[in-house]
């Protein structure tokens, strides 16, 4: 039956039953939220900031994979993308997902939603404005029943004796108080992980979910693909780059850059980045487009006014941001079209699953990514109700543990059942406390450099292995600070993410998608498969079948 709605302020430690827990409050977690609730479920969402302000697409705008049902359109769409992503996307996915978001997307609409129309008074569906979209999802899910907990990270996922995911327990940053959810199903909606690398909206996405689910058992797929870099005004966070193609790269004389503004442009301002400054304008847009273009996006044009520049008639700095796997395609691994993952009652959507099914080895941007947040957050929240409905009121009065160990200590028994604790004695005789900022500079020192992650060598990805298997060895037997668990669970989820990237580009021994290992330049169509990652204390990786009819590659793709 579901619950009324309410968004909760904690005073107290709140021990919440629920049939379906959604952690994260993006577009795939408050999709997965509105759907679960509307199939029936009583359902929580926790959120690491706002719920319809916090992550990169409550932001600025974002493209949507949105293709009405033709045939030919269709098609199109699907072929464009199977050789970028090096023949490892899986068309069954891809139009599962085209039709979804068609369907969700025109829900919006009903919804309320302004999408604006042409002269033929045609509504185009092809974008979205973060802003108008979160707050009107926040309201949709409010008004569907969900319980929200706004500035509430998870930090643990609870399990039963059977190894199933049965809940979670976070803290409250405003509070500083614990909570505990129990709940029948579980959805990862946390987002991918950029490294705190100041890219827009994405620094409450550090690996959270990667780190807890793994904690559970569940696999990692394609994260040899999460080295996405967008370009961004050396000044500015905003990396949005679809207004680029309309630009000239040059040096710091004026000199215009060869190739910068062709299709392999970023890896040619990549190695220009190296050794000396880029700088771009956007001189090759018409003065009725550069109206649109404000229009369409202002905050890519915010940070250029407050500095005084005109990108039009004026050259400005360009950097790259690292964005990892928020636009790579690396994530949790599911195993089917409900979004299960190998784990019972445990579920992942958005940026924190896995986009190889619909992207292959290349960026989903903005357009893929959005559409794919929007079905699997649909798919995801439809499951974990039905799932959850399996367990009624046994479901929620299961025996409940608290899974992972990364940055926690020992201490007294949680009246939950679970063993979990923010503070206490030291889990080891540690001989000095782990500083969490060091930690996560160290590790941004081994993901950030585009001549160790962007272009990729054997020797340079296991010298950064080897420092980032050190720096989760501290984490693990070092003292650390439990008062401020929060940074300390991120800063372990950052090490975990980049090991298992590094460890899965070091098994790729080719040059596939945006994965450019420059020991390996060309593709090899004998690992035309997926690549499978898991473990903490120990990282492995192995090859996975793609399950679909190949597709042959030529010796020149």
């Amino acid at each position: 039956m579901r619950q009324s709605s309410s968004t909760i302020n904690i005073d107290v430690d709140p021990n919440l039953q629920t049939d379906v827990l959604v952690i994260g409050g993006g577009p795939a977690g408050t999709w997965a939220a509105w759907s679960a609730a509307s199939a029936g479920a009583r359902v929580v969402l926790v959120d690491k900031g706002y719920c319809g302000t916090s992550g990169c697409a409550a932001a600025s705008g974002n493209g949507v994979w949105y293709v009405p049902p033709e045939p030919e359109s269709r098609e199109a769409a699907i072929a464009s993308r199977e050789a970028l992503g090096g023949f490892l996307s899986n068309r069954d996915w891809m139009q599962q997902v085209l039709n979804q978001t068609y369907t969700n997307v025109n829900l919006l609409a009903k919804w309320g939603y302004p999408f604006p129309v042409d002269q033929q008074q045609k509504s185009y569906r092809r974008s979205l404005q973060g802003p108008e979209y979160m707050r009107l999802m926040r309201k949709q899910i409010k008004r569907a029943g969900v319980t929200i907990l706004d500035h509430s990270p998870a930090l643990q996922l609870l399990v039963d004796a059977e190894g199933a995911v049965a809940g979670a327990t976070g803290v409250n940053r405003q509070t500083g108080k614990q909570w505990v959810v129990r709940a029948g199903g579980v959805i990862i909606a946390t987002g991918g992980c950029a490294f705190l690398s100041k890219a827009l909206g994405c620094n409450v996405l550090t690996g959270d979910g990667y780190l807890m689910a793994a904690e559970a058992g569940v696999e990692m797929s394609g994260m040899e693909f999460s080295n996405a870099y967008g370009i961004s005004p050396a000044f500015s966070s905003v990396t949005k780059t679809l207004f680029y193609n309309w630009a000239t790269f040059t040096y710091e004389d004026g000199t215009p850059i060869p190739g910068a503004g062709s299709q392999k442009g970023r890896s040619v301002i990549a190695q220009t980045l190296l050794t000396q400054p880029v700088y771009a304008i956007l001189d090759q847009a018409t003065e009725e487009m550069q109206a649109h273009m404000r229009k369409a996006q202002p905050n890519f044009f915010l940070p250029l006014d407050r500095a005084g520049i005109d990108p039009f008639t004026q050259r400005f700095p360009v950097t790259l941001r690292l964005e990892g796997t928020v636009r790579g395609t690396g994530g949790i691994r599911i195993v089917d079209f409900t979004c299960a993952t190998s784990v019972q009652g445990l579920y992942a959507a958005g940026d924190a699953a896995t986009r190889e099914l619909i992207c292959g080895g290349f960026t989903g941007g903005g357009s893929h990514n959005a559409a794919w947040a929007i079905s699997s957050g649909y798919w995801a929240g439809k499951s974990a109700a039905e799932y959850a409905q399996k367990f009624a009121e046994w479901g929620t009065q299961r025996f409940i543990q608290a899974v992972g160990e990364a940055g926690f200590t020992n201490g007294s028994q949680h009246p939950s059942g679970s063993s979990v604790t923010y503070g206490g004695k030291p889990a080891c005789s540690a001989a000095h406390q782990i500083n969490t900022e060091e930690v996560i500079q160290a590790t941004q020192a081994e993901v950030f450099p585009y001549d160790r992650n962007y272009f990729r060598r054997e020797k340079g990805l296991t010298e950064s292995l080897h420092r980032l298997n050190h720096l989760w060895k501290e984490i693990r037997t070092s003292q650390v600070d439990t008062h401020n668990i929060v940074r300390v669970r991120e800063a372990a989820a950052m090490v975990a993410t980049a090991r298992w990237m590094y460890s899965s580009a070091l098994q790729r021994k080719e040059t596939r998608g945006m994965h450019k290992h420059l020991d390996y330049p060309e593709m090899d169509a004998n690992q035309q498969h997926y690549l499978t990652s898991g473990g903490l204390d120990q990282v492995w990786v192995k090859a996975t079948p793609l399950h679909q009819t190949k597709v042959k590659v030529s010796a020149a793709a």
